[in-house]
């Protein structure tokens, strides 16, 4: 008999975590698993990806009156706003991962169902409100929690996790430094924490790569990209400041930024407000970002904090030379000198590290030579997480 496995995720935008849950979706073997999943937002670009074998269910109705509301008509919409309202209002505390821990307790534990349907494993992808739906909403013998992100650069809130945390049967975070972490926070779960990678394809990236050059890219002028969602932790308001210092200093270059999220609107402005619309662009979400990957002279990730980076990873495959800060887990991923550099956390760091890589052919070509000596992709790490949904 298959075993019943339930996935749940936000929504499958153009994140690290959703390109993960995708990746490893399509490992699985469906010959062992019935996989349901469960999305917050039925919504993404990864939505297409997801295989025909795998049961997307119909968000519950309470789920899609918190998460959704634009979808619920009538009485409940305006529910939607009164208890929205409230939510606010009991909502002192100004880190988000706090505010998110308060509007579950207030607001949001009371007005969704536990879920009907019973199975063998059930699996939060990502911590915070997820993790409380896992515990508190899901009926399941074994209850899997993922990590995705350094704990505590995040700002997620321990005391209110804590008793979460006791619940679940297996942590699972994606990288030595973020295991570490863990570790520390929870140092009475260690026995239950596991560090198991995100699962990347060579084959599948480098064939995708290949599907065509991007309109949006001129041949001969040095192209940079980077890939992300339009928020704080990825540092693309540095990256901006970073291309006014090159812009002035009359370096040639385009600067494409896939992705999109909250702060596009805010960038934009500082777009303006740096004058650099002609050099640096957002050109929104792309289903296959590896094309622009593959074509770009460099891959810059400019953030202010990772877990392990799935886009990393993809660069590294496309033996593609990286920029990337010098934020807290960085040095799990890339070896500096070597598969890339690894450059201050300030836009002077950003802009300096890339005009050294531009100008310096030597550097450039010895990185490139070194990443194509390499094999970055990890699919055989399926059978960890076979172990750990096993149990």
């Amino acid at each position: 008999m298959k075993k019943k496995i339930l996935f749940i995720m936000t929504s499958l935008y153009n994140g690290g975590a959703e390109k993960s849950l995708v990746n490893l979706l399509n490992e699985l073997d469906s010959e062992q698993y019935e996989v349901d999943l469960l999305l917050l937002k039925k919504k993404g670009i990864f939505l297409d990806q997801v295989p025909e074998w795998v049961n997307i269910l119909e968000i519950p109705e309470g789920i899609k009156l918190m998460y959704s509301p634009e979808l619920v008509k009538g009485k409940y919409l305006t529910k939607a706003k009164r208890l929205m309202a409230n939510a606010v209002i009991k909502t002192t505390i100004k880190r988000d991962c706090y505010a998110r821990a308060m509007r579950w307790k207030h607001l949001y534990s009371k007005e969704i169902n536990v879920i009907d349907k019973h199975y063998d494993v059930a699996v939060a992808y990502i911590t915070g409100e997820l993790l409380y739906l896992l515990c508190e909403k899901t009926n399941a013998d074994r209850k899997v929690l993922w990590v995705h992100n350094d704990y505590n650069a995040e700002g997620q809130p321990r005391e209110f996790d804590m008793p979460y945390m006791d619940k679940v049967d297996a942590i699972v975070s994606i990288s030595e430094q973020c295991v570490n972490v863990l570790k520390d926070v929870f140092p009475m779960y260690t026995d239950k924490i596991y560090e198991i990678h995100n699962i990347t394809s060579s084959k599948v990236i480098e064939k995708q790569s290949n599907v065509f050059f991007p309109e949006e890219y001129k041949r001969g002028q040095n192209t940079l990209v980077s890939v992300g969602r339009l928020a704080k932790q990825k540092g693309f308001d540095i990256a901006i400041q970073a291309a006014s210092i090159m812009k002035k200093k009359g370096i040639d270059f385009s600067w494409n930024v896939i992705g999109t999220g909250a702060l596009e609107e805010k960038l934009g402005k500082m777009i303006e407000e740096y004058d650099v619309a002609d050099v640096f662009h957002l050109i929104g979400a792309r289903q296959n970002p590896y094309p622009y990957i593959k074509n770009a002279d460099i891959l810059v990730q400019p953030s202010r904090y990772e877990g392990k980076s799935v886009v990393l990873d993809e660069a590294k495959i496309l033996a593609k030379p990286i920029v990337v800060t010098d934020y807290p887990t960085v040095r799990d991923q890339i070896v500096d000198n070597e598969e890339g550099i690894i450059v201050e956390m300030t836009p002077e760091g950003i802009a300096e590290g890339i005009i050294a890589v531009l100008n310096d052919t030597n550097k450039r070509e010895k990185i490139i030579d070194h990443l194509r000596l390499h094999e970055y992709g990890n699919q055989d790490e399926i059978s960890k997480y076979y172990d750990v949904i096993n149990g």
